[in-house]
């Protein structure tokens, strides 16, 4: 198996890879975070610790799958730790005893000033590596806790300044997604004196209704509420907010850890171009366990080996020169698309949805159940290469609209 040198340096602290367990069920005792650390995860945020012990329900899962395959979409009731604040911390410091060149990351969460000062310090203590702040679980039962606060600038900025009053280990702010726009948070972290950004956090969500009982899954004694939704399926959202935090011109520089959806190397490698330096992965570690792991440090060594990059430093950011607003991309031509009707097997699907979904261009023939594409009406959206199952529609003919001057396309 290739490997080659997957270390990076984030915020000051040197991980062996930029593999990690984000702060959840996977990483919320000693025994777990062992094995994650053996499995060759190169750090781990500790599920987050408070004074306040979480209160759970059962059952607490949910989940949104795609035909036959595994979920694209996770929901989870889960709040913070609920061991004892003694026993957490106990943990931190026996696995940094065991583990010394293994980052561990202690993930806390307080009610007021006072407590996150304290947890940090308590933490430090412990020995843990960094400090990554819980601004963003949307279910937590207090309101002085969880995404509420992540949505507040003036809450964040001053609950920074309070852990860096406690602690002088490096400190992340982890961001909520159910918001707008995250980078007035983030800036407010960092004017609080967090030194770099975790995101995203659990989308807000309902994922399924009972139809027969008229209640929200999962249900707890008759009842359900909003709480988290993970997976795939928010890594799109992830990706966005790591953009515009990354190209924002006064956090530029400032260190991402990326979370959201990641389960491949491939998945890895997007959040890494787009300026995250470390990942975070929970849900595929639900999934898959911890072995997957093996699979992304093998997958992202190679293709640092075919891109000719000789660390994750020089890939870091860089699709975001591609990212561009949304008038400035180039719309003066029409990608028609290709057919290739050798691979075809005839079941229809682009023709159904370019008639009832599309411009209606695409056109069929009854008797050779074969699709043909009518660039009279065709505004090259290119629909039906995405839902063609067998992957037998791709990118064709450019043609120039009327009164544009033919020059070079990337496609």
């Amino acid at each position: 198996m290739l490997t080659k040198d997957l270390s990076v340096t984030f915020c000051g602290v040197k991980f062996p890879n930029p593999f990690c367990l984000s702060s959840s069920p996977v990483g919320n005792c000693y025994d777990m975070c062992a094995k994650a650390y053996d499995s060759g995860w190169g750090g781990i945020v500790f599920k987050t610790i408070g004074f306040f012990i979480a209160n759970e329900v059962s059952p607490r899962f949910d989940h949104l799958t795609k035909e036959d395959t595994g979920f694209i979409g996770f929901k989870n009731m889960e709040q913070i730790a609920e061991h004892p604040l003694a026993e957490n911390l106990a943990a931190i410091r026996q696995l940094k005893q065991d583990y010394p060149d293994k980052v561990l990351i202690a993930s806390i969460m307080g009610e007021n000033e006072q407590q996150w000062q304290d947890l940090a310090k308590l933490v430090e203590e412990a020995g843990a590596d960094m400090i990554e702040c819980n601004f963003s679980c949307p279910q937590m039962t207090s309101h002085a806790m969880g995404s509420d606060v992540g949505q507040s600038p003036e809450l964040v900025e001053k609950y920074c300044r309070a852990v860096k009053h406690g602690s002088s280990l490096p400190m992340l702010a982890k961001m909520t997604p159910n918001i707008g726009d995250m980078c007035e948070v983030a800036l407010a972290a960092k004017r609080g004196g967090a030194d770099g950004i975790a995101t995203i956090n659990t989308v807000k969500s309902i994922t399924n209704i009972d139809l027969n009982r008229k209640i929200g899954m999962p249900v707890v004694n008759g009842k359900s509420s909003v709480s988290g939704y993970s997976g795939k399926a928010v890594k799109p959202i992830a990706l966005r907010f790591i953009q515009q935090l990354r190209t924002h011109p006064d956090l530029k520089d400032f260190p991402i850890s990326g979370i959201g959806g990641i389960e491949t190397w491939e998945d890895a490698a997007e959040f890494l171009l787009l300026g995250a330096a470390t990942l975070q992965v929970t849900t595929g570690i639900m999934q898959y366990g911890y072995r997957i792991v093996e699979d992304m440090i093998s997958g992202l060594s190679h293709y640092l080996n075919d891109q000719g990059f000789d660390s994750l430093d020089e890939m870091i950011g860089l699709a975001n020169h591609n990212i561009v607003p949304a008038e400035d991309l180039d719309r003066s031509y029409i990608v028609y698309p290709h057919i290739n009707q050798e691979k075809c097997v005839g079941c229809g699907r682009c023709y159904i949805s370019c008639y009832d979904g599309g411009h209606q261009a695409m056109e069929w023939n009854e008797e050779t159940r074969a699709p043909h594409c009518n660039t009279e009406k065709c505004v090259g959206c290119l629909l039906c290469g995405h839902v063609c199952p067998v992957a037998c529609i791709s990118l064709g003919e450019i043609t120039f609209k009327p009164g544009e001057k033919a020059h070079a396309v990337v496609l």
